[in-house]
């Protein structure tokens, strides 16, 4: 007893049908995902995915709700769809971690490009993978701009813009604008824009994202004034949260909390002090005023602030960093070279670091490392040469001389006590150590292994070629051979390897900026900034990396400060008091993050500052007047303001919330329960574990269709999307043909109950099951539909006849059909009926939006001319009042004529006014005409069996 080549069959078609119910249309993607999917997250891709001739959406979910997660799903829905021409558009600092997570959770394939990568691609002979639909296209700001005529070729599926708010002030953008560039290049294309802070000071940049999506959705810049901006009635505002509702979507996290699906922990941040020792301070002194020095041969004259702001960062990080940067320094300068990318190699992901200066304009600085331009040998003047060879030898034998340093000594003496906190508070004793430096993260390992912590340590970062992360490497390889564990990239899998090892046997990670891009440890829950970057966007990512979704209890942040070193105080104080990073729910919050355009501006604002002041006092009022500067304070009024624009009320989604839960979960049940019958139907020789009927064991492996499971225990995770297992067992039932024969159905063998076939039992009758593909020219949509009889002649309920065939039974040979043709063809025909009308209403609905949007966008028209007529109108008045008033004669006249001018531009004006009105009336009706043509349906039924049934 078991399930027949005709479930096979059922379940193939049911997993790879298209349908028109919106989670059973998402269950494939939701089913695959390596993710806890909140319902907020599917209701946000649901609404983006909704209308099949949407031009796009903006998600603007508050900070902390995953908007990465939401887009990922879509991008997933378009890949299973074979919309393969995708785009993602990120900040450069972004671009790892994107990649990561549609591979990690989504099992997307993507590729990073940039000007280095597309040069070796063209080097070996490879033709461009833009527009080859082989991968998601992943490129940065700067980088989009710069091919942007490349772009402007491909018919791109879906466009992704990522912190979409640095296009928000487009509308008022020179054409040459970056925004503008990548606006006009993309224009036509359907877009995804995601940001928590879709306006910050007025409407008017909210106006600006939209006509990213749709140049005509408000009509014109002066009708959406008019209409909206700076307007605060309650009607105004009403009638544009309406406007807003097919195009924007912001979900809050009180409303997450209220339904009960997300609890947040906090952010608990600690100081601890250190004093240098005199060699210490002696040495960070003598450098820094080497760095404030412009003459300095070593530096160059290009890409001297990038170049300083990166031995800055190393200075501050340890003694022995700087020590092997200043070894490489002296021996360019000994070979009368300037300081490149390689002298710098100790802050990992330098080239990352270069290309946010690139994307922040800043891109010159970068552009002359990379080029190597030295100074004309012969021009260097040789005294001034050997000096600085001596000046520069002179610190690092002072550095060489500094065995240990005071802010190491302080991490030693607390990290015991906060580890215990940690574990007393119900949390893991882990804690992540982050920092710049490669050498300095090699001094914390063999500090922190000799005191205390012998092999309790593991580090990661851009190449991890030490001795005991290849151990680690090798030992995960070989644990999880043959599975899709596995991704076959190196650094992908050293870093899984890596995380597995300190998840579940180290105790200490030591981790840099560019090794930790990408991974997740809400496992831990003790952060360290052993160096604070200056850069408030950077430390937010770190933070983020443990203070995230499924983190379990409060994180606890630390953060090491040098007082005697004011500079160091004050970029602390600004990034705790301005950009609130270190404490609350949600650390920074996306009001303060929003309003900032580039971390690098900042980094650059505090280096000027670093490098100009001389004294305490002169370091003060630069940092007093740098706060002033940032006006990221939140403001609630516009908060609340800004909420109850772009938000629905909390009730209304709550509501929505919950139902939506239960449809996602009612669909997944049922693709998974196809998905684990279409191996019953298979691999009649795969065991299924008694205790678990999601799990089972086929050639020598455990499979299991619940990922957290699968990936704990090493198990292959059973999905469809990866060109594995399940894909393989789709095709061959799809492929293979089956007759029309006899099914035995035996009730009991059913491990449930199906109260609406139970009453069965004892009858017979006839079956057939075809495919009803509905085709439009905007998209596709299938259903499975099963036609059903006893043989008294009663025509059972559709979902009555799928429900038997979740039942096994058994084939009892071949049947003769042609007397019950007619029968079953007339029922299937009802049935298709009843489909192709509720997705016509459906479509329907899409028209009428779609309408409801024209006639809006007519009226915007007709409110600029209203707004210039009403005002020269009265222009027009008042000189005819003055002109009655008026006793000079010649005054009058003037002021006659003058009123007839203004209104013979009204004239004008009016006649204007209908012109464009017939214009836009015409547009308007070849619009509707090609939209109702985009949503005309055409059905074709395909046959896949027709069986004799009997239930017993």
């Amino acid at each position: 007893m078991g399930f027949t080549h005709h479930h096979s069959k059922y379940f193939a078609h049911f997993l790879t049908c298209e349908g028109i119910d919106e989670a059973d249309a998402l269950a494939q993607s939701l089913s695959s995902a390596r993710v806890d999917l909140n319902p907020h997250q599917v209701d946000a891709a649901l609404f983006a995915l909704r209308s099949p001739i949407s031009k796009g959406v903006l998600l603007a979910d508050e900070v902390g709700l995953g908007k990465t997660i939401e887009a990922a799903l879509v991008l997933s829905q378009r890949w299973w769809e074979r919309q393969r021409n995708l785009l993602l558009i990120v900040p450069a600092s972004l671009r790892k971690q994107w990649s990561t997570e549609l591979r990690e959770k989504f099992t997307l394939p993507s590729i990073i490009l940039d000007a280095k990568r597309l040069k070796e691609i063209m080097a070996d002979g490879r033709s461009s993978p833009i527009g080859r639909g082989e991968g998601i296209i992943i490129l940065s700001y700067e980088f989009a701009a710069r091919i942007a005529d490349t772009l402007r070729k491909i018919s791109w599926d879906l466009v992704v813009f990522d912190e979409a708010h640095k296009l928000r002030n487009v509308y008022k953008s020179a054409e040459t604008s970056r925004a503008s560039v990548l606006k006009q290049a993309l224009a036509g294309r359907q877009k995804l824009l995601l940001t928590a802070t879709p306006l910050q000071n007025n409407l008017m940049e909210l106006f600006g994202l939209i006509t990213i999506i749709d140049e005509t959705y408000f009509g014109s810049e002066q009708a959406f004034k008019a209409e909206f901006g700076g307007r605060e009635e309650l009607a105004s505002q009403a009638m544009l949260a309406r406007r807003l509702e097919p195009i924007c979507k912001r979900t809050l996290r009180r409303q997450v909390q209220k339904a009960g699906l997300i609890n947040y922990t906090n952010r608990l941040p600690k100081t601890f002090d250190f004093t240098p020792e005199k060699l210490e301070t002696d040495l960070y002194e003598l450098m820094s005023t080497y760095l404030q020095r412009q003459d300095t041969l070593a530096m160059g004259n290009n890409g001297r602030h990038l170049v300083t702001l990166m031995l800055r960062k190393i200075l501050g990080s340890s003694s022995f960093a700087i020590a092997q940067t200043l070894e490489k320094m002296l021996h360019r300068l000994e070979a009368k070279q300037i300081v490149n990318a390689t002298t710098l190699d100790d802050i990992d992901g330098f080239a990352e670091e270069a290309d946010d200066w690139r994307e922040a304009g800043r891109g010159d600085e970068a552009d002359a490392l990379d080029d190597g331009r030295d100074y004309e040998a012969e021009k260097i003047d040789p005294k001034q040469l050997q000096a600085e060879i001596n000046e520069l030898r002179y610190y690092r034998d002072l550095a060489l001389s500094i065995s240990d340093n005071a802010k190491g000594r302080a991490l030693l003496e607390c990290l015991p006590g906060v580890l215990a906190e940690i574990t007393g508070k119900g949390g893991q004793r882990k804690a992540v150590i982050f920092t710049e430096s490669v050498r300095t993260q090699a001094y914390l390992r063999d500090m922190l292994e000799g005191s205390g912590f012998r092999g309790q340590t593991v580090i990661l970062n851009g190449s991890n070629s030490d001795k005991d992360s290849n151990a680690i490497y090798k030992a995960w390889l070989e644990k999880h051979r043959g599975t899709d564990v596995v991704s076959g990239s190196k650094t992908a899998d050293m870093k899984a390897a890596i995380v597995d090892a300190f998840r579940n046997d180290r105790e200490i990670l030591i981790a840099t900026e560019s090794g930790a891009e990408g991974i997740n440890l809400q496992f831990c829950s003790l952060l360290i900034n052993y160096d604070l970057p200056w850069n408030p966007q950077r430390v937010e990512q770190r933070i983020g990396r443990c203070h995230r979704y499924g983190q379990k209890i409060d994180v606890t942040v630390i953060n090491f400060l040098n007082r005697k070193n004011q500079a160091e105080a004050r970029i602390h104080q600004l990034l705790e008091e301005k950009f609130k990073l270190f404490d609350g729910v949600f650390g920074s919050s996306d009001e303060v993050l929003g309003a900032i355009e580039s971390g690098v501006d900042i980094e650059r604002r505090i280096l000027d500052i670093v490098q100009s002041c001389r004294t305490n006092d002169e370091i003060n009022a630069a940092f007093d007047q740098l706060q002033s500067e940032f006006s990221v304070e939140i403001d609630e009024a516009k908060k609340d303001a800004r909420n109850k624009l772009l938000a629905e009320m909390d009730d209304k989604v709550i509501e929505r919330l919950l139902g939506r839960k239960e449809a996602v979960n009612s669909a997944i049940g049922d693709f998974k329960r196809a998905l684990l019958g279409l191996v019953r139907a298979e691999l009649p020789q795969a065991e299924f574990h008694m205790n678990h009927v999601q799990r089972f064991d086929h050639a020598g492996e455990t499979w299991s269709t619940e990922w957290p499971e699968a990936d704990e225990k090493g198990w292959r995770f059973f999905r469809i999307g990866d060109q594995g297992l399940a894909d393989q067992l789709l095709r061959q039932a799809k492929d293979r043909a089956v007759g029309p024969a006899h099914l035995q159905f035996t009730y009991d063998a059913y491990e449930g109950n199906l109260s609406s076939v139970r009453p069965l039992r004892g009858q017979s009758g006839w079956m057939r099951v075809a495919r009803l593909t509905l085709h439009t020219p905007a998209r596709t949509y299938d259903e499975i539909v099963c036609a059903a009889i006893t043989d008294d002649g009663t025509a059972l309920h559709p979902e009555v006849a799928e429900r038997m065939l979740q039942i096994p039974a058994t084939e009892l040979g071949g049947v003769e059909v042609a007397g019950q043709a007619g029968t079953l063809s007339a029922v299937l025909e009802e049935r298709q009926v009843e489909i192709v009308g509720k997705a016509q209403e459906r479509l329907g609905e899409f028209l009428n939006e779609e309408e409801e949007r024209l006639d809006a966008w007519r009226d915007d028209a007709k409110v600029s001319y209203d707004q210039q007529i009403k005002a020269l109108t009265k222009d027009a008045n008042e000189k005819k009042k003055l002109a009655r008033a008026t006793s000079n004669l010649q005054a009058k006249l003037e002021l006659q004529r003058e009123a007839k001018t203004l209104q013979a531009k009204v004239d004008d004006l009016q006649h204007q006014l209908y012109t464009r009105l017939r214009e836009i009336d015409a547009e308007r009706e070849a619009m509707l005409d090609e939209i109702a043509e985009k949503l005309s349906l055409t059905p074709e039924m395909n046959d896949l069996f027709t069986i004799r049934w009997s239930l017993v």
